[in-house]
């Protein structure tokens, strides 16, 4: 193996990575906000918010997952030069999922009612409701700004993206600010103002990103008339065929880790605390790793529209070899810093949270040395999977992510954490045993596919000549 081969396409791969890094980092940045606007209300309040946004995050993981299925069509038709066709996936795209932004919102907002029975306080529950309805309607305008976005990123533009949501976040604060404590002409609403501070700043999102692409001299022409007697069956049916898979994988890992939150509160209080602080740590990292899929898609995509699957595999190579290299070095400072870097999420100088605090520590502490060997795997696993999706293969990953995700690591995460004095370690044991099935399954299935193309595609080139 020529190592040089893989590293002389990290400066490329790193290009379009970097703002679609910073972009989901923006995304993170919006939820962060919420919560500490929020938590200086109350534990109530902050309670209610979080219960609210166990209810969107399925749904956004959908509507996210849906959406990439975009991203390798147009990457596909942009090597080809077939302006025809990038026109037309855009187009089909953006309906949609325009469609799935409304079901979704719908679908929440009945789901809503499933509180009621999770034996949650009353107090909490009657906060969240009008919550959770005001959220899942901006829904609607998040998986349309998707829907551009997966259209840019198509066309290796991924900067747009980036613009659009750190105009979004300067948005989301001032209106956040403004709501939820009352300011100058808006009205003091709380939670309510979370909320409607969340869709003011996701119809923005769409507004921004709009505006910066229709200005933009290459995808300008993309952008005019749209009408309904374009829309096909087939290409309806082609997007679906690949976005359904795409978001039930998504749907697997989301809840795996929610049914993770889930099994860390039945351990108690400081479980749970110490769950949310390796969660948040882990999740800032693995954005790195999913702005590499993301490259993957595009770079694959592209490789697919030319027919040349043997630089396709070297740059795939390549994004792994990344994925690998910069999830080591989390690692890395994960095992270093493990003792100290929950110290930050805690207030440390209130004696009456000293007891707690010092199992919550210790407990984080444990979790990150997990955590530290899962974020390579983890890396593997999404920057894997990107580059299926760039070859338009999801059906087979949906299925090995299903059995990595939930037939090995939830059973092994439940086992460990309820009937073994390992506990939340336990827990993380089960979602890195996931992952790791997971990267080993979906790299099989990755070079097993690519080897067949690139005997097939040999062998008629020998039948043409």
């Amino acid at each position: 193996m020529n190592l040089s081969q893989y590293t002389k396409e990290f400066a490329y791969n790193i290009k379009l990575a970097y703002p679609v890094i910073l972009g989901m980092l923006g995304h993170t940045l919006i939820g962060i906000v919420d919560n500490y606007m929020v938590g200086n209300l109350g534990s109530t309040e902050l309670a209610a918010v979080s219960l609210g946004n166990s209810f969107i995050f399925l749904a956004i993981a959908v509507g996210i997952g849906f959406s990439t299925a975009i991203t390798p069509l147009i990457a596909e038709a942009h090597a080809e030069k077939n302006d025809k066709k990038i026109r037309t996936t855009f187009h089909h795209g953006l309906l949609l999922c325009s469609i799935l932004g409304v079901s979704l919102f719908i679908v929440t907002v009945l789901s809503k009612q499933l509180m009621y029975f999770m034996d949650q306080p009353k107090a909490v529950v009657e906060l969240a409701a009008p919550y959770i309805d005001w959220v899942a309607f901006s829904m609607i305008p998040m998986v349309i700004y998707q829907g551009y976005k997966q259209f840019a990123d198509g066309l290796s533009l991924t900067k747009y993206s980036m613009y659009s949501i750190i105009l979004t976040n300067i948005v989301h604060v001032f209106f956040n600010y403004a709501l939820i404590y009352g300011f100058w002409i808006f009205p003091k609403l709380g939670v309510t103002g979370a909320a409607l501070g969340t869709v003011i700043s996701r119809i923005m999102m769409v507004v921004f990103m709009h505006y910066l692409m229709k200005h933009n001299v290459v995808m300008n022409q993309y952008f005019k008339n749209f009408t309904f007697k374009e829309i096909k069956k087939s290409i309806i049916k082609k997007i679906i065929r690949l976005g359904f898979p795409s978001s039930m994988q998504m749907l697997f890992e989301v809840t795996l880790f929610t049914a993770a939150i889930w099994l860390s509160g039945t351990l108690g209080k400081n479980s749970q605390a110490a769950n949310q602080i390796a969660l948040i740590l882990a999740s800032s990292t693995f954005m790195v790793a999913m702005g590499l899929s993301v490259t993957a898609m595009i770079r694959v995509g592209n490789s697919r529209g030319i027919a040349d699957y043997k630089n396709l595999i070297i740059v795939a190579r390549s994004i792994f070899l990344l994925a690998i290299i910069v999830e080591s070095f989390f690692a890395l400072t994960f095992v270093v810093f493990h003792n100290f870097l929950p110290h930050l999420f805690l207030n440390t100088t209130d004696p009456a949270q000293a007891l707690d605090n010092i199992e919550i520590i210790s407990i984080t502490s444990k979790l990150l040395l997990v955590a530290a060997i899962f974020q390579i795997s983890d890396g593997i696993q999404v920057v894997v999977l990107g580059a299926l999706r760039g070859l338009q293969d999801v059906k087979i990953p949906m299925y090995i992510t299903f059995v990595a995700y939930w037939v090995i690591g939830f059973p092994v995460s439940f086992y460990l954490g309820r009937y073994t004095d390992l506990k939340a370690v336990g827990v993380w044991i089960g979602l890195l045993a996931g992952l790791t099935a997971a990267a080993l399954f979906l790299y099989i299935r990755f070079a097993s596919l690519t080897r067949k193309l690139v005997v097939e595609h040999t062998n008629k080139e020998i039948l043409e000549q």
